[in-house]
């Protein structure tokens, strides 16, 4: 009896003991489990020919005519249209000021190591005073580019000016012809884009302004460069092009994929410039009907098509601003395109 008395004592020792292991090591409560960490997504397009002498992209401010023939989509004639003249100097007199320049071409050099925008040598500038807002003037409609808008630019500069002026700007962002066409309708106070052509039709149409101490329409006042970009592999050989002319064609003997904005926007202009003349590609969807198998015509923003030549593994031209901002943070980049 005393042995079994023993050998019960001993299991109730290994059962108390066990138990309070297991009461030390509690479960986490559901809202304290924790997932492995999802791995950050990487672009995996890289550029391949940069800085050549065909791939300067300039951007201009131009402020609208409140005195201009408006035009709706269909061409017909609008009426009661009101332009903030007021607020759209305002905004670009800051913008040419030593503090707006100053901030366009420091933008990015904090973020990635290297400013995405570089101010022109002979962009024009402003000592203006500018006006702050009043009740009448403090919304600013700005209609531009994706490309400026993906590029997070004016998520920095455009808090600068509200904050120190009291405005408010209301920013609607489409291709640059897109762009320019909203504001034929009278829905914008000033343009901000980079087509030089298409700009010099607005000017020409009557729907441009010189403001006061400015010598011209048109304020081209920084720029930077379209880059050439494709998977690393570059089945092409973009890398090994004389130049970016000779690197379209390369894309097209081969037939390798590439995606174009095909929405008549500034980066969509010059993209059609380094295509062989033989191909007949134009701003026209239909010009390229015959290269569906490898060109694909997206009819989207800078933003939308880099993801989509991306998940392609396709070449693709776009602006470098967009490009490293893509590429700093994809994820972040990704969940910009859907706000």
């Amino acid at each position: 009896m005393k042995k079994i008395a023993k050998l019960v004592a001993l299991v109730m020792a290994l059962v108390m003991a066990l138990s309070l292991a297991a009461c030390s090591k509690a479960p986490a409560a559901d809202d304290e489990t924790t997932t492995a960490p999802t791995e950050a997504k990487k672009l995996g397009l890289e550029i391949l020919m940069e800085e050549d002498e065909g791939l300067i992209n300039n951007y201009t401010a131009i402020a609208v005519n409140p005195d201009a023939k408006w035009v709706d989509a269909d061409g017909n004639a609008v009426s009661d249209v009101k332009i903030n003249t007021a607020g759209a100097d305002a905004f670009i007199n800051w913008l040419l000021s030593e503090e707006g320049l100053k901030a366009c071409g420091e933008y990015g050099t904090e973020k990635f190591g290297v400013n995405l925008f570089t101010v022109k040598d002979d962009a024009p500038k402003s000592t203006k005073e500018i006006q702050k807002a009043t009740d009448e003037t403090k919304t600013i409609r700005l209609s531009t580019t994706t490309s400026v808008k993906d590029s997070g630019l004016l998520d920095t500069i455009l808090p600068m000016f509200e904050n120190a002026y009291g405005y408010k700007v209301e920013v609607t962002s489409a291709g640059t012809g897109k762009a320019i066409a909203n504001a034929k309708m009278g829905n914008a106070d000033l343009i901000l884009v980079h087509a030089k052509a298409s700009e010099e039709e607005f000017v020409t149409d009557g729907f441009a302004r010189i403001i006061d101490g400015m010598t011209a329409e048109r304020l081209t006042f920084m720029y930077n460069y379209f880059v050439l970009v494709g998977p690393a592999a570059d089945p092409a050989g973009v890398k090994t092009a004389s130049d970016v002319n000779d690197a379209f064609a390369k894309i097209a003997d081969g037939k390798y994929k590439f995606v174009s904005r095909g929405d008549e926007s500034g980066t969509h202009k010059a993209e059609i410039k380094h295509w062989p003349e033989a191909l007949g590609i134009t701003t026209d969807a239909e010009s390229a009907k015959d290269y569906t198998d490898w060109y694909v015509s997206a009819n989207a923003g800078m933003g939308a098509c880099i993801k989509m030549a991306d998940e392609m593994g396709a070449y693709l031209f776009t602006d470098k601003a967009t490009y490293l901002t893509a590429s700093k943070n994809y994820d972040e980049f990704l969940a910009g395109l859907d706000k």
